[in-house]
């Protein structure tokens, strides 16, 4: 059958002047500034004449632990959020904005896709609005202050061995993981090894998606560390100074962007932290913002539940006093019979056996959601080689865990395909029986914090930290930083930390290789497994099918 791609049909959208999108959210052309016709940012001004409504509902899109088959958490975001408009509710959607690593990697872009899309498409998935470079920049101008610093007489007694803030760049580069600085004599510096991190896994764009407005984001950019003295005293970035002129470069970054879906309706896109190695949410700033402007907010987090969703809401509801009404978790037939063990190759076969035998990776994502007081509806991403008896095992299986699973067609048919969703979805979130809390107190001691998530949401027997590790926890503690959540960076593809280990694994175990502070962000991050933060490109990158056709026009985006 001849479907149209994404970027085929993103081209063909009959996009609406921003104004008018703006509009129906009751934003002023004044408290718009646009970036082309099809974009622009909401004014800080604006935002804080908002502050004293009430909030809209928040709802959640999360997913089973993702495979190759693909779920399209995006595209049921992006659904859901069409559906609730065409069913005559106020809604807006909010996702994170695209990297350029993955784009021209493999993973491709975030735009959601077929008839559930965010248009502009190929704007959205390169440079879009800037924020990301303002990101890099602001970083990459705090790593050349502190080796400045050092150049010009080390007035703070930096040990230069113990420079912990590496450099980023927005692409996947290997060959920067770790690299010598400073080489070729004196006028360079003092030689030192150091290496890029991709912009998104930047503790700058972690504080750009918590903060709350620009003074927030000045105070958690001086609060920083970036390296430490010979006594280990820790050097923060307003030691450095560097502070104030990394804000004015954030400054425009900082508010968000509005765009719209294939049916004209608002979404913000804005932010994009790594959802394994920080906390995979659009920002505080875009989500709040919405939740004044209308009644529904349909948000996403970054890959399965057990990591976006979990820090969703145990670091950004709990940092922003945010409350979700409902949790959709997204599976596809096709996914389910990956967990079941099928290959890639055949899950263009019926088996509804297979189906059964890899519910129970969504069934743990399902209960550990509700745990955290939250209604839970599944919905399943239709495709177009689903049968009618592999649909029913996933309802049949769901109804036995105590929710419900909807069939949601919005990818082939917009939002006439994703109104049952949407219904039940507003239903269940009028019914205000969502009783929210995160999974953890603050006041528990971190590593306790790192069990408490290995045990509760990974069904593990116990997170093993050396003494080394639990030293360093203590120390943070000690110095005031105990009362922190905890961000987990693990492998997506698994509740375990083994990429390959798929289904609902008990008996396992989760090795803290090595914990880190982003006392700006406000988390501790414990790297749990081999977790990469700067990725490679594949054998046959995404780049080189991605080039400009007669017209002008982009070709190879997905």
């Amino acid at each position: 059958m001849g479907y149209k791609t994404d970027i085929q049909i993103a081209r063909e959208a009959n996009k609406l002047p921003i104004q008018e999108i703006g509009a129906k959210l009751g934003i002023s052309t004044d408290d718009l500034l646009p970036y082309g016709h099809d974009k622009a940012k909401v004014s800080q001004e604006f935002i804080n004449s908002v502050q004293d409504r009430k909030d809209g509902k928040l709802i959640l899109v999360t997913a089973i632990n993702p495979t190759p088959a693909g779920e399209g958490k995006t595209t049921t975001t992006v659904g859901l959020g069409d559906g609730l408009n065409r069913i005559g509710k106020n809604a807006c959607v909010c996702i994170r904005e695209a990297s350029l690593g993955p784009n021209f990697g493999m993973k491709g872009g975030a735009a959601g896709g077929g008839y559930a899309q965010i248009v502009p498409m190929e704007e959205m998935n390169l440079h879009f609005t800037g924020d990301f470079h303002a990101i890099t920049s602001a970083h990459n101008l705090l790593s050349a202050m502190i080796d400045n610093h050092v150049y010009w007489g080390n007035a703070l007694d930096i040990d230069v061995r113990r420079i912990v803030w590496r450099r980023v760049v927005d692409m996947n580069d290997r060959a920067l993981r770790t690299i010598t600085a400073s080489l070729g004599g004196v006028a360079n510096g003092f030689p030192r090894e150091a290496g890029f991190d991709i912009t998104v896994a930047s503790e700058v764009m972690a504080i750009l998606c918590l903060s709350k407005d620009l003074q927030d984001l000045q105070t958690r950019l001086g609060d920083m560390i970036v390296a430490y003295t010979r006594e280990r005293k820790p050097i923060y970035a307003r030691d450095i100074k560097a502070d104030g002129a990394m804000t004015v470069l954030l400054k425009d970054a900082m508010q968000p962007n509005i765009v719209q879906t294939l049916e004209n309706n608002p979404a913000f896109v804005h932010g994009g932290p790594f959802a394994n190695i920080a906390h995979g949410c659009n920002s505080v700033i875009a989500t709040t913002t919405a939740l004044k402007l209308a009644d529904y907010v349909v948000t996403e987090a970054g890959f399965g539940a057990d990591l976006g969703a979990e820090k969703f809401l145990n670091i950004k509801c709990r940092k922003a006093g945010l409350s979700p009404s409902v949790v959709v978790c997204v599976a596809t037939v096709r996914a389910m019979k990956m967990n079941g063990g099928v290959a890639k190759a055949d899950l263009g076969s019926e088996n509804v056996e297979a189906v059964q035998n890899g519910c129970p990776n969504l069934g743990r994502h399902v209960e550990n959601l509700k745990s955290f007081g939250v209604p839970v509806v599944v919905a399943i991403n239709h495709f177009v080689t689903d049968t009618d008896a592999e649909v029913q095992a996933i309802k049949d299986y769901v109804e036995s865990q105590g929710a419900e699973a909807i069939l949601s067609r919005h990818w082939e048919l917009g939002s006439e395909g994703s109104a049952d969703l949407a219904t039940r979805v507003a239903e269940i979130a009028d019914s205000g029986v969502a009783n929210f809390a995160p999974i953890y107190p603050d006041d528990m001691p971190l590593a306790e914090k790192i069990n408490t998530i290995a045990k509760r949401i990974y069904r593990a027997d116990e997170a093993l930290m050396d003494q080394k590790i639990r030293d360093q926890l203590k120390t943070w503690e000690d110095q005031g930083y105990g009362n922190l959540p905890v961000c987990m960076a693990k492998t997506q593809y698994s509740f375990t930390t083994d990429p390959t280990v798929r289904g609902a694994p008990t008996g396992h175990s989760v090795p803290v290789r090595e914990v880190r502070l982003s006392a700006g962000a406000g988390f501790v991050v414990a790297i749990c497994g081999e977790i990469m933060t700067m990725p490679g490109l594949p054998r046959v990158p995404s780049a080189e099918a991605i080039c400009l056709n007669d017209k002008g026009e982009v070709e190879g985006l997905f």
